[in-house]
């Protein structure tokens, strides 16, 4: 082994200080707890907001296209280039889609929506839509019958059967002139997307209908595309796709149509791990200023070492030892602590909930029912072996100057 028994002896109980030593072991066991916190809090962050950003993209994944085919006007071969898209390796499946916005008035009250037009099958099909529904059934889909929000049905007070009307964009010639073309329509279910911009402001028609209220024609204004692996393979297959259907469609992936939310989201825990490592850092020096203080006391004692014997190697190793096992113990301590946070947070939360007796993560303002946590142990390994690198760099300066103690002026004044 590297450290002998001899080594290992010493540097234990040079950790545990004497009553006249109390003040040192008190700087030890302060360091220890910063490293302990440090690598902890350092953790327990960066998994929440890898939780948060996996929920994210899931969620946005789920309720929209992973790659979107349009062009300037309506596409009338729809199922033929539908076809073709299919055959790209990886696609599962390719949605003829009418969306645009549409406005919505009820007693007085109008408010601006989404309208994503599809078919019946693909609105069955689509689990984030019927496998979140909580009110009406999936075969109330059909004809002039639409989904809503929960959110836009609880703002406008909607239920099921209930009558709405909406106004478009496009102008349409009537006996009194150019007006916005209307339609009447029942709701005819309310799901919950688990998103609120979704939830508050998304309108699912069948895809007839909302080819008569667009006025579309027998074209649909996009062709939406999933894929099997969208987080990894989005790149390949958007540049098959666009080789597929040419010049005249515009290509668009997620991360494109979600640069900004993903930038931020990036940027924020990049920040957050630049400053919870400050933590890491602080405890770093607070390591070398316990092993110096240490080292100034324990002169006589090094003296004598070297005159029964020791190498400067031995004395060199003991003190590195000594600072090594305060980064090791802190961060064990550190990981094994922050594991179980993360894995009981939701009940620590409640805890918490209960004792304040407020609602420490409303679900209206942070989009998702309870925390997101998760744990990544690539990442958890990076942390620890940077939180070991710094503790083992700044053991080895005090430690370095210990095996420079000159044994003559360290006992000239015992």
């Amino acid at each position: 082994m590297i450290f002998g028994a001899f080594e290992r002896l010493l540097a234990g109980r040079y950790l545990r200080a004497r009553r006249q030593e109390g003040f040192v072991s008190v700087i030890a066991t302060f360091s220890l707890l910063g490293m302990t916190l440090g690598v902890g809090t350092l953790i327990v962050v960066m998994s929440v907001m890898g939780g948060f950003r996996t929920e994210f993209v899931s969620k946005i994944l789920g309720l929209n296209p992973h790659i979107m085919v349009s062009t300037n006007g309506p596409i009338q071969d729809y199922s033929a280039l539908s076809a073709k898209i299919r055959s790209v390796p990886g696609v599962i499946e390719a949605m003829p889609i009418v969306e645009g916005q549409a406005l919505l008035t009820l007693n007085g009250y109008a408010t601006g929506m989404l309208v994503r037009g599809l078919t019946p099958e693909d609105f069955r099909a689509k689990a984030a839509f019927a496998g979140h529904i909580v009110a009406g059934k999936v075969e109330d889909f059909g004809e002039d019958r639409v989904a809503i929000g929960l959110e836009m049905a609880a703002r406008l007070r909607l239920t099921v059967g209930d009558q709405i009307v909406l106004l478009s964009p496009k102008l349409t010639s009537t006996p009194f002139g150019t007006m916005p073309r209307k339609g009447t329509f029942t709701v005819g279910l309310i799901f919950n997307p688990g998103l609120s911009q979704f939830s508050s402001g998304l309108m699912l028609m069948p895809l007839e209908a909302a080819q008569g209220f667009f006025q579309t024609g027998d074209g649909v204004t996009e062709i939406d595309v999933n894929i099997a692996d969208p987080e990894n393979s989005v790149g390949a297959a958007h540049k098959a796709i666009a080789q597929i259907v040419g010049s005249n469609f515009r290509v668009i992936d997620w991360q494109q149509s979600n640069l900004l939310y993903l930038n931020t989201l990036d940027t924020e825990k990049s920040t957050m791990f630049l400053i919870l490592t400050l933590i890491i850092l602080v405890a770093a020096f607070n390591i070398i200023s316990s092993l110096i203080m240490l080292v100034k006391d324990k002169n006589a004692d090094i003296a004598i070492l070297r005159t029964m014997g020791a190498t400067r190697g031995m004395i060199m190793r003991i003190f590195f030892l000594a600072g090594a096992s305060i980064g090791v113990i802190g961060s064990t301590s550190g990981v094994v602590l922050s594991v179980l946070f993360v894995r009981y947070i939701e009940t620590v939360r409640h805890w918490l909930q209960d004792l304040t007796g407020r609602d420490l993560f409303p679900s209206e303002l942070y989009l998702f029912s309870q925390i997101p946590a998760k744990l990544d142990w690539v990442q958890i390994f990076y942390v620890v072996v940077m939180a070991l690198a710094l503790s083992f760099f700044f053991s080895i300066i005090p430690a370095w100057r210990a095996s420079r103690v000159d044994p003559v002026e360290a006992l000239r004044y015992e």
